[in-house]
């Protein structure tokens, strides 16, 4: 008897092992190459500046906490600047600052906003640019963010959904993904401009990941940071259509 259940389970368990498993598409771990970058170049603590796709805020360790609140989150949530020590290579402290680092908002010209410094509201001390609201009676602190030299991958007002592509020109870049089961022959992107591709497809709510092709070769929406896994393993470009 109980060779007979040895041999079941072994076997259940062979099968188990020799099946081939196929993954869905699923949400690609967060590239933190850039916001690492961001933290190792803050050089001292000064107003806020842009690092390639952050936001940069420093504070000196002058107070038990600092927080920061946006105009574009109607100043509802309060984000905590992080205690930053760096040591010497004899183990003895050489600075100290608070920071806090976050990605540019989408389609925001300017990002207003006010500091908790331990527990009190405020301008930001670091930074001379601010601003009067008139409408809540209290001044802002403001950063600039830098102008949208390109358009990018995202669903528009008509319900169609915008893909764009900036390549070498006179290329014929394919669009394929989930929603066209993978063909990339369905949709031929077209050249707009010179080095510019551009396609209106409708797509209904939903998660879907997809790719550019150019030939055979599969490769990503660069104007478009999210990715995904497609079930062969290959990281993709995702877009969420709400």
């Amino acid at each position: 008897m109980k060779k007979t259940l040895f041999l079941m389970g072994f076997f259940a368990l062979f099968s188990a092992l020799s099946s081939p498993v196929f993954a869905k598409e699923v949400e690609a771990s967060p590239d933190t190459y850039e916001y690492d970058l961001a933290l190792t170049e803050i050089a001292k603590i000064q107003a806020p500046y842009i690092s390639n796709n952050y936001i940069v805020f420093t504070a000196p360790v002058t107070s038990n906490s600092i927080g920061v609140a946006f105009d574009y989150e109607e100043f509802r949530k309060i984000h905590y600047f992080q205690l930053r020590k760096n040591y010497g290579y004899e183990g003895e402290l050489t600075s100290s600052y608070y920071f806090y680092i976050t990605e540019i908002p989408k389609k925001t010209p300017r990002v207003c906003y006010r500091l908790i410094i331990d527990g009190l509201w405020t301008i930001d001390p670091q930074n001379p640019n601010v601003i009067y609201n008139e409408k809540d009676n209290f001044a802002l602190s403001y950063i600039d963010m830098p102008p949208v030299e390109t358009e990018i991958t995202e669903k528009l007002d008509n319900g169609l959904t915008h893909f764009i592509c900036y390549s070498e020109s006179g290329q014929k870049i394919r669009l394929g993904g989930t929603f066209t089961n993978w063909d990339s022959w369905i949709y031929e992107m077209k050249e707009t401009a010179p080095g510019k591709y551009e396609i209106d497809i409708p797509l209904h709510a939903g998660t879907y990941y997809y790719s550019y092709y150019n030939g055979i070769t599969p490769f990503l929406d660069e104007t478009n940071p999210s990715r995904g896994y497609a079930k062969d393993g290959r990281i993709v470009s995702c877009i969420t259509i709400n």
